[in-house]
């Protein structure tokens, strides 16, 4: 193992234009303790996060910020603590948003975080999947308790962002697990092709009013929404079509739950579902070895045909100059599933 790796990070928040919004530096090779999992870094994919982490979180340039939170790879060496892997084993995770990132040849990971990659997947697309599959999962069937197998739950769910890298789960899960109809946004043929193809029983545009769309379906109102981008523009929109003790779920942070007029869904007793994936290993919960459980469970549907990879792109190499053009693909706001680069 050598004793330095190159990594991707950055020292101040620049925008992605910017020649040292994002650059190539060596550091060692960091050494597993307890529980920690060093992977040998094989691909890596770019979520929102990424980017909003960039913007606010400032490195220096004896010490650039590594990002990137989705990662497939090869153990290369355990701490004494671990028990679940062992040197040799491919593995994908989404990591710990307070750890430096995946962005690099080489990884610390804590084991309880971390799945077995799926076996029917090369590393790229196992890549694309851990970050919003523990998004989509957690707040689907932890948060708001949605009811799997066949029968078991048939309500209605919106889900705002159908084409993006958590719709693209939250449909396919929801239409391989559960009984729930399924109503996706998109308002491009290519986002409303992708969308179909996830498995999303319909389609309405966000870019027009939700609710006539939504009549015409013959859904006046929705039992589930989940609201994965545009909350902001789109709170009072769903404050209209959520149904009667509905169940709101978000990602996006504490200004989206401050769009809503409480006031308005008070009367409707809506329950709100804020969701993290970072929640579990940010606090050690007790129950953070989910995540290596779920994510398991996920490879093995992918394995079996149940669930298909989101990678939409593959950017090549994982260099400078190709995490920008990620960066600034997803800053554009019109990415579909998800994009992946891959470590030399």
């Amino acid at each position: 193992m050598p004793a330095k790796m190159v990594a991707v990070g950055y020292a101040a928040s620049l925008p992605i234009s910017d020649d040292r919004s994002l650059f190539e530096f060596e550091t060692p090779v960091p050494r597993p303790e307890g529980r920690d999992l060093l992977v040998s870094v094989k691909a890596v994919s770019v979520n929102p996060v990424d980017v909003k982490v960039r913007m606010r979180k400032q490195g220096s340039e004896s010490n650039p910020v590594i990002l990137g939170w989705d990662a497939a790879g090869i153990v290369e060496a355990a701490g004494s603590g671990c028990e679940i892997f062992r040197p040799g084993d491919r593995v994908y995770y989404a990591g710990n948003v307070n750890r430096p990132g995946s962005d690099a040849q080489f990884n610390l990971v804590d084991e309880r975080v971390v799945g077995r990659a799926p076996k029917s997947l090369g590393f790229a697309e196992s890549a694309a999947l851990p970050l919003t599959t523990l998004t989509a999962w957690e707040l689907m069937f932890d948060r708001i308790g949605v009811k799997r197998g066949e029968g078991a739950d048939r309500r209605s769910m919106l889900v705002v962002g159908g084409a993006g890298g958590v719709g693209s789960i939250a449909i396919q899960l929801a239409r391989k697990l559960t009984s729930l109809t399924i109503v996706a946004t998109a308002s491009r043929p290519d986002t409303r092709a992708w969308a179909e193809k996830m498995g999303t029983h319909h389609i309405i545009d966000h870019t027009k009013p939700f609710a006539p769309q939504l009549k015409a379906l013959g859904l006046p109102s929705i039992d589930i929404v989940l609201s994965l981008t545009g909350t902001v523009k789109n709170a009072a929109q769903i404050t209209e079509v959520i149904a009667p003790q509905g169940r709101l779920g978000l990602i996006e942070g504490m200004d989206s739950l401050k769009a809503f007029d409480t006031a308005a869904l008070w009367p409707k007793c809506v329950s709100f579902h804020p969701e993290l994936m970072f929640t579990r290993s940010t606090y050690g919960t007790p129950d953070m070895i989910e995540q290596h459980r779920l994510l398991s469970e996920v490879a093995g549907l992918v394995d079996k045909g149940v669930i298909r990879t989101t990678m939409t792109a593959n950017f090549g190499r994982l260099d400078a100059a190709n995490l920008k053009r990620a960066h600034a693909q997803l800053e554009s706001g019109t990415t579909i599933g998800k994009v992946v680069l891959e470590v030399a």
